[in-house]
């Protein structure tokens, strides 16, 4: 494995990150749609099943707490799926298409955020609707393809 290009996706994933909030808040703004309770309420519930009382309380430092540290998840998240693509995308470049490891890139980051919010009870896929999938797709298809594309720039200038 090469640190450079783990640290380089690392950096990618930082900017597919910023694709994904910017989607997400767009969508918000057009569609004037509340931000999703969902990452708090499973650090809630986590928090709650291992007695860890400043998140799981109901006054409002816990509840801030909660949603500092449910967006925090999701930044580790984006930089984490960007260390696994920075070290498995040169093996695979190639052999695997830009845009196909970009969607998978984006799948990866939405199963890893979506999987712990469902098994903790803070959401049903089976509730969200057309919309609902939609506003979790694009936005994460968008984080994918950012961390590709930057990726790959990144890559390159870094080897000038």
């Amino acid at each position: 494995m090469n640190m450079r290009s783990v640290l380089v996706g690392t950096a990618a994933g930082a900017v597919g990150t910023i694709a994904l909030d910017i989607a997400t808040y767009a969508d918000m703004a057009l569609r004037g749609r509340p931000s999703s309770e969902a990452p708090a309420t499973m650090v809630k519930n986590v928090a709650a099943s291992a007695g860890i009382e400043p998140l799981a309380a109901d006054d409002d430092t816990s509840k801030n707490r909660r949603s500092g540290t449910g967006a925090l998840l999701g930044y580790a998240n984006g930089l984490a799926v960007g260390a696994v693509y920075g070290a498995i995308r040169p093996v695979l470049r190639g052999r695997v298409p830009l845009a196909v490891a970009a969607l998978a890139a984006g799948g990866a980051a939405m199963a890893l955020s979506d999987v712990p919010l469902v098994k903790s009870g803070a959401t049903d896929p089976k509730t969200w609707g057309a919309a609902g999938w939609l506003a979790d797709i694009i936005p994460h298809a968008l984080y994918g393809l950012a961390l590709a594309f930057a990726f790959d720039a990144l890559l390159e200038s870094s080897s000038d």
